[in-house]
């Protein structure tokens, strides 16, 4: 898999609610992403992640979305995040996460739902848990960290 990178950290003060982009952050180790209302989740959805070209298809569709508008701590580009299974690593900056969860049941329909009647996070997002903290920011290299046994 060829190295990725980051394009957006984003962060919310409350849970439910579109992220907003913020210059960097701290991803601490079993914890999630410093400042952010999913960190100290306990389990395994930590930190989120989306790809700009999951996006991208919102984008075609008419919605002006921007990054963390699909409630995503990071938009990664360049990585095949459907390609990962559970238990594989990415490195991030600095950081070790380890994919925990490929899409998600969605509840409530959000705004992006109510507006086109479709959204790509529950299909395309993934999640993942902590296992070495760091600093992560935009331009930060996404690489495929091999799992003995996976």
């Amino acid at each position: 898999m060829h190295p990725g990178k980051v394009v957006a950290v984003s962060v919310s003060d409350r849970k439910g609610q579109k992220k907003r982009p913020v210059p960097f952050a701290q991803l601490v180790a079993d914890h999630g992403l410093e400042g952010d209302a999913h960190a100290g989740t306990s389990g395994h959805r930590q930190v989120s992640l989306l790809a700009v070209e999951s996006a991208d298809k919102m984008r075609a569709k008419g919605v002006p979305v921007g990054h963390g508008d699909f409630a995503e701590n990071l938009t990664v580009e360049g990585v095949n995040l459907l390609s990962l299974r559970i238990g594989e690593r990415l490195r991030v900056g600095e950081a070790l996460l380890e994919i925990s969860q490929i899409g998600k049941e969605c509840h409530d329909r959000c705004a992006i739902y109510q507006q086109i009647g479709d959204c790509v996070m529950p299909r395309e997002g993934i999640f993942g848990r902590v296992i070495r903290g760091g600093r992560v920011a935009p331009g930060d290299i996404v690489v495929f960290e091999p799992v003995e046994g996976l």
